[in-house]
């Protein structure tokens, strides 16, 4: 498999929507097993199909990943055309993302979720999550409707990183 270029702001490609996968095909596995690969080499928790120029309602994550940990079984999952169906409590949990390297911020986010989703085969899956990996999923889920955990921030705040951002952009 192979490491993709991950997208970083300001790349006018992470503001795009994302359209729902309709063929699961072998491309697709690769693509999927591609974007695992970068994820694992990039030390994240999930990568969203935009982040790496595909305009698909793909992520893939794995909350048991141990960066430090090289032993330790990939066991990352594909979650395909995802839709939350249910979202209850709130929490704060400090967010990093791949595509916004060296910024991290409190973000607001629902406690449980209960979302369903295609495997790579385009069966139905459903899943409950709390914690972290409810903040991952939602995190992703944001990638493909075009918005950044930045977004989330007040405006003073997300325009100072998006200053500091694009300055490191040009350099």
């Amino acid at each position: 498999m192979a490491v993709l270029k991950v997208l970083t702001y300001p790349d006018p490609f992470l503001k795009k929507n994302a359209q729902e996968v309709t063929v699961f095909n072998q491309e697709l596995k690769e693509l999927a097993a591609d974007m695992a690969d970068t994820m694992y080499d990039q030390s994240g928790l999930g990568l969203a199909a935009p982040q790496v120029g595909q305009g698909l309602r793909l992520f893939v994550a794995d909350l048991t990943y141990r960066p430090n940990d090289p032993e330790h079984p990939r066991n990352w999952i594909a979650y395909v055309n995802p839709m939350i169906k249910k979202g209850e409590g709130e929490q704060f949990l400090e967010e990093g993302c791949l595509s916004v390297p060296e910024y991290r911020a409190e973000i607001k986010r629902f406690q449980n979720i209960t979302i369903e989703y295609n495997d790579l085969e385009g069966n139905l899956k459903k899943v409950t999550a709390e914690g972290l990996f409810a903040v991952c999923i939602q995190h992703e889920m944001d990638h493909l409707a075009g918005k950044l955990f930045i977004d989330y921030l007040p405006p003073l705040k997300r325009k100072m990183i998006q200053k500091r951002l694009k300055k490191l952009a040009e350099e």
